[in-house]
């Protein structure tokens, strides 16, 4: 990687800075420096309160001013920039605080404890929903996620925009969904059009919730071990819900029906 310093003499940003940054936008320079990062004041103040790894914070004077006695407590380069530089490294240019330059953590697998949910999303691609989905299992307590591979990238900008910090909180595997599954030995629930009414429930034991593709649901593959179908009944006549909102149903229903063995 570069090294990311501030020219001291004229407060400018170097350009391998500004072209390393900007190269993080596309999954695979972030795959291949093992860095992301994070912008906004409260997405980056999350990240620092983390145990995520921040290598360097590029932040405004007003931010540091701010900030301040948090701020020298953390172990990082500290670069003080302009909003006019942020906005040039950043995906968003309503970022007038700080962008923070982080380390990927590495892709261990998810170990199930019982009691608890997992929740497992099977090819959504949506950077959007992924970030929102991301924000709702922390409203639920649902630390523990499982991705296909075919899933958005969790480093997504997009999908750390709209965590909003949530991707502090919980802990994440991408791999064989197939493979986990067959191993796992609690309930698989999942969502389906064609599944049975989850306000008819009158208990429901933890275990893993599997949410599907945007367009396609739940595939085949992951289906078949899928062992309770689960729907959310309609009172009017749109054909389906985003995955986002049908994620936060479902767990809003089943913390609320959940008993434990």
């Amino acid at each position: 990687m570069e090294n990311l310093k501030t020219d001291k003499s004229n407060g400018m940003l170097s350009k391998n800075t500004v072209k390393f940054i900007k190269s993080l936008h596309q999954k695979k320079y972030r795959n291949a420096s093992q860095h992301f990062f994070v912008e906004g004041e409260k997405s980056v103040l999350e990240v620092l309160n983390s145990n995520f790894f921040t290598e360097t914070l590029f932040a405004t004077a007003e931010f540091l001013e701010k900030h301040s006695e948090f701020v020298s407590g953390q172990d990082l380069d500290i670069q003080e920039v302009t909003q006019k530089q942020l906005e040039s490294m950043g995906h968003y240019q309503s970022n007038d605080m700080a962008l923070a330059l982080v380390k990927m953590k590495e892709n261990l697998p998810i170990k199930p404890e019982k009691g608890e949910w997992i929740l497992a999303l099977d090819d959504v691609r949506d950077p959007g929903n992924l970030g929102t989905i991301i924000r709702i299992a922390d409203w639920y307590g649902l630390r523990k996620l499982l991705f296909s591979t075919q899933t958005a990238d969790f480093y997504n900008p997009k999908v750390i925009q709209a965590s909003m910090g949530s991707f502090c909180r919980v802990d994440f595997s991408y791999g064989d969904l197939e493979s986990w599954l067959d191993a796992y030995e609690g309930p698989v629930y999942g969502a389906f059009m064609d599944g049975e009414n989850v306000h008819g429930f009158q208990e429901i034991h933890p275990g893993v919730l599997v949410m599907g593709n945007e367009s396609n649901g739940v595939s085949k593959a992951i289906e078949k071990r899928v062992s309770q179908k689960l729907a959310i009944p309609s009172f009017g006549q749109a054909e389906s819900l985003n995955v986002a909102i049908a994620t936060a149903i479902l767990c809003d229903n089943l913390k609320r029906l959940e008993r434990h063995a």
